[in-house]
């Protein structure tokens, strides 16, 4: 596809334990395009979040290629991948990962300062990431302080701090009462369509997937069907 932002050709992925040999990810292929939000589905263990790791490069594969806006994740040293992650990723997990002693803006700006943003730089950015999500009036609290919901945007504010070309998503409504996960949706896919980013999900939730361009489900380490979502069944 001429316009993918994601190209993976044969991927494949072991995990060997002493004599113990799991084949997670067997020889996928697959293209996203530019701007498209997929969905990422299937049982426990199926490889959805090997592949997700795989894709973004925060875990190596054993053979195929990977590419990402049209760098080839498997010539780069690990260094470089970090490097790559910091300056055009984003990622949202389920646990937040946020750092409890700091407040929600720095917890924000963290990401800028890590690739040398200057503070005064990082600390406006942060802010109007915060304010995209619509928690600039939380900036100065801890995340003890917010609720879960809360903490979820602050993940998505940190995730887009950087104006990533990829969001990766991980579970992210996952550990949210209904109607803060349903927020955190609403929030993700309209930032998708007004920001034209590309958002790749780890779900188990119905509801999730059909707010998607694109539904990939996966058994066996393999992605098995493929289902492209009619604009009436999209959520705004």
């Amino acid at each position: 596809m001429d316009d993918s932002i994601i190209s993976a050709r044969q991927v494949h992925k072991w995990f060997r334990n002493g004599k113990i040999e799991v084949h997670a990810l067997r020889g996928v292929d697959l293209e996203v395009q530019r701007g498209e939000m997929l969905a990422i589905m299937g049982p426990s263990g199926c490889g959805k979040t090997t592949l997700l790791n795989t894709l973004s490069g925060l875990d190596n594969f054993d053979d195929g290629e990977v590419f990402i806006d049209g760098a080839n994740l498997r010539k780069m040293a690990d260094n470089q991948r970090t490097k790559y992650r910091a300056e055009r990723m984003g990622f949202i997990f389920q646990t937040y990962n946020l750092l409890p002693v700091i407040s929600a803006v720095e917890n924000v700006e963290l990401p800028l300062l890590v690739t040398g943003v200057n503070p005064r730089t990082a600390r406006v950015r942060a802010m109007n990431a915060l304010d995209q999500v619509g928690l600039g009036d939380r900036a100065d609290h801890r995340p003890a302080e917010l609720s879960g919901g809360q903490r979820q945007r602050v993940t998505v504010a940190r995730a887009l701090v950087n104006n990533p070309a990829i969001v990766w998503a991980d579970e992210p409504t996952g550990a949210l009462a209904s109607k803060a996960a349903e927020d955190v949706l609403n929030l993700m896919r309209q930032l998708n369509q007004e920001l034209g980013q590309t958002i790749v999900i780890v779900t188990h939730e119905p509801d999730m997937a059909a707010a998607c361009d694109r539904i990939i489900k996966m058994h066996d380490g393999q992605i098995v069907n493929t289902i492209q979502q009619s604009p009436a069944n999209m959520q705004a």
